[in-house]
């Protein structure tokens, strides 16, 4: 490995490593605007010159390779200074021209306070400017309407460009024009067809971009900052929840490597709307057909009068995707403590949890294991809308190393190279058995990845699909020692640990499905919903409903009772992702008026229907709750499932349905009661559909004029 002098000190790094990454390894501050360390390297702003020796001018130094600094006369180990006079005059004239046509902004910036350029004009620059010529003013640029642009304060450091292209594979933004006149444009003056703009904001140094649903709302220094966990997906993104006086304000990305590294979706980042619109803040019963405010005395006494103690086969709970481990676990111990068999967290159909064990339902292969798979096969799933993060690795994975890619299911608009199988869940069986070309790739492969996406797992065929699956991994050795490439993508934040704690129907009790067949026959006379709206809520028709939630959503349409919950970042709970990852949110503000937290509200259910639950506070219900699941209690580890449940998973067999297989998420922004609550959310999805319907017009639907109508709608409210 190739030595190295940094201001005196001698260090050994790695081949290829730059200058700029030698320095940080010894401990150097290095300023810097267009690199960033998951981009390609560009080398534009020059910020990061530094003075070698034996070469008469600063370097560029994120551009320059140690390998390529010659050693000294005698062969010592080549010098860089970090500190020295030229450097600093260096860094003093390239600060002073990035601030020739930037404008005085500051005091009406959004990025004021959070901004790299202001840091480091007070760091490294002279104070002073001696050009006295008039700045120059830019066009401002559509991008998104999440996205406000201030194009005059751009300096071209195209870390936007770079991120758009290598992380979301979009070829839609860059520059144009030459010299002093260049510009970064979406060219047609277009949204951003991606589910990732946003991260662009982060990216920029400058506040050229910044967070359009933000602006002038606060200042940084005026927020509470919670680190906490997302749930508008299964990956468990680490997110920071910023809050003004108990109101949301925004969401931003934490770094997490092993899942979305530093990205989030536009859906995680946005919703913060949707957290605080449409809410339930007081308990609501069923009067002559019209639901009225209630007490909490009132609902619950509704409760207990409905609930049939004498005969509680006729009960059943549902468990829906946004409940966390803790809620899910506490309405299973209420419904066994009243005799209720038929408790389920599963959507119609999903067969995970009946064979298998654990292994049936993880991510088995991690997502951070996605960086060593060398072949990759989707069933059943969009990546792109069902973990838009997890979908960068897999684009990351063919970028760089050429993985080879197929699909088998809905044909998705995906920004890399796939093999689209076809929709016939019939070649699943083909695969299987070693009939189908991509079979031989898979069997090649080293580490060979078999995504099992939710649009196969609710089907009616779903478990011989799950069970075909199961055999192909097995075919291709996707299960050995070392590594587990049987997968399951997973779009529902809640299910994982749901499943881990045991919310499934005991002896002689239904699933959910067989829920929904008994109250359309009235077999059942009652049910407790828990966040549960992604159902047909026309056949909960007859039954006695109780909703628990948070917004007013398609539960709470049909319910007798409402039960106000909290959101997910209003409670401190446990969400497992799609990996088995355990990991705990943190309340950033507190829950609307009467609203309570979800595990306090099922304990004082116990209390009224008479029965005992084993727990009185959180602390009490997780000591419980680790008894059953001992692994929830390692937070934030992975404790891998015995791959010997995959063999059982594969002797299931059985008839395949000749239906197509589909997508599980047919509108990426409007996915649970949240979402669809947001004002952003569903001027997104507006976006999308008026794209979509516009497909086929000339000049891809902007007939010249700058843009469909919704784009129209997004770019005003962006300015």
């Amino acid at each position: 490995m190739p030595k190295i002098v940094i201001d005196g000190q001698e260090i050994e790094v790695p081949d290829g490593t730059t200058v700029l990454q030698a320095c940080e390894m010894a401990g150097k501050e290095i300023p810097r605007f267009c690199y960033h360390e998951r981009l390609s390297v560009a080398g534009n702003c020059r910020m990061c010159l530094v003075e070698v020796s034996g070469i008469p001018k600063p370097m560029a130094s994120c551009a320059l390779s140690v390998n390529d600094l010659r050693p000294g006369p005698n062969g010592e180990p080549p010098q860089v200074f970090t500190d020295s006079e030229v450097t600093r005059k260096a860094r003093q004239g390239v600060m002073e021209f990035l601030l020739i046509n930037h404008p005085l902004d500051c005091p009406i910036c959004d990025q004021g306070g959070e901004c790299d350029l202001q840091d480091q004009a007070m760091g490294y620059g002279r104070g002073v400017s001696r050009f006295r010529e008039p700045k120059r003013a830019v066009e401002n640029r559509y991008i998104s309407p999440l996205i406000k642009t201030v194009m005059t304060r751009c300096i071209k450091c195209t870390r936007c460009v770079r991120f758009i292209a290598d992380v979301a594979g979009l070829g839609d933004l860059g520059a144009i024009g030459r010299g002093e006149d260049v510009e970064i444009s979406t060219y047609l003056d277009a949204a951003l067809d991606t589910e990732l703009a946003g991260n662009i904001v982060d990216l920029c140094p400058v506040g050229a971009l910044t967070n359009a649903t933000y602006a002038f709302r606060a200042r940084p220094w005026e927020l509470t900052k919670t680190e906490t966990i997302d749930a508008m997906d299964a990956m468990g993104c680490n997110i920071r929840v910023d809050a003004k006086f108990d109101r949301l304000m925004r969401i931003l990305p934490r770094l997490h490597e092993d899942i979305n590294e530093e990205w989030i979706s536009d859906k995680t980042r946005h919703v913060w709307d949707g957290l605080q619109k449409r809410r339930l803040d007081t308990p609501w019963v069923r009067e002559n057909g019209r639901l009225r405010p209630a007490s909490w005395e009132e609902a619950f006494d509704r409760i207990a009068e409905a609930f049939p103690k004498d005969a509680p086969d006729k009960a059943a709970a549902i468990a829906g995707g946004l409940a966390a481990a803790e809620e899910a676990f506490a309405l299973k111990r209420l419904m066994q403590a009243l005799g209720v068999a038929s408790v389920d967290c599963r959507p119609p159909h999903v067969p995970l949890g009946t064979a298998g064990g654990r292994a049936g339902w993880l991510f088995n292969a991690t997502i951070a294991g996605i960086d060593q798979a060398d072949a990759i096969l989707f069933i059943g799933t969009n990546p792109r809308y069902d973990a838009a993060v997890l979908n960068t690795r897999i684009h990351r994975a063919w970028f760089d190393r050429d993985v080879p890619v197929a699909l088998l299911g809905e044909k998705p608009d995906l920004f890399y190279d796939f093999n689209w199988l076809g929709d016939n869940p019939q070649v699943l069986l083909e695969l299987a058995e070693g009939r189908h070309a991509f079979a031989e790739v898979l069997r090649k492969a080293e580490r060979p990845l078999i995504i099992l996406g939710m649009g196969a797992l609710k089907r009616p065929d779903a478990a011989t699909l799950w069970s075909a699956a199961a055999r192909l991994a097995q075919s291709v050795e996707a299960v050995k020692e070392g590594w587990n490439g049987f997968s399951v993508l997973h779009v529902e934040a809640g299910l994982v640990g749901a499943l881990e704690v045991g919310c499934l129907p005991d002896d002689g009790g239904r699933d959910t499905a067989a829920i929904l067949d008994a109250a359309e026959q009235e077999e059942l006379s009652f049910v407790w919903l828990l966040h549960a709206d992604e159902l047909d809520m026309t056949r909960l028709a007859r039954p006695f409903v109780v909703y628990q939630g948070s917004h007013g959503d398609a539960g709470a349409q049909i319910a007798d009772v409402i039960l106000p919950g909290a959101t997910y970042v209003e409670k401190d709970v446990t969400f497992v992702n799609m990996e088995g990852r355990p990991q705990m949110t943190s309340r950033a503000i507190l829950p609307p008026g009467e609203a309570r937290e979800d595990w306090a509200i099922l304990r004082k259910a116990a209390d009224v229907l008479g029965v005992d639950v084993g727990f009185d506070s959180l602390e009490a219900l997780r000591k419980a709750m680790y008894e059953t699941a001992p692994h929830l209690a390692a937070i934030d580890s992975i404790t891998p499932a015995d791959p010997a449940g995959i063999g059982e998973i594969a002797r299931l067999g059985g008839a395949i349905d000749e239906a197509p297989l589909k997508a599980p998420i047919a509108d990426f922004w409007l996915t649970n009661p949240i979402a669809r609550a947001s004002d952003i959310m569903q001027r997104m999805s507006a976006l999308r559909k008026d794209r979509a319907n516009a497909g086929d017009a000339p000049d891809g639907g902007n007939g010249g004029n700058g843009g469909t109508a919704a784009e129209t709608t997004g770019r005003e409210a962006a300015e």
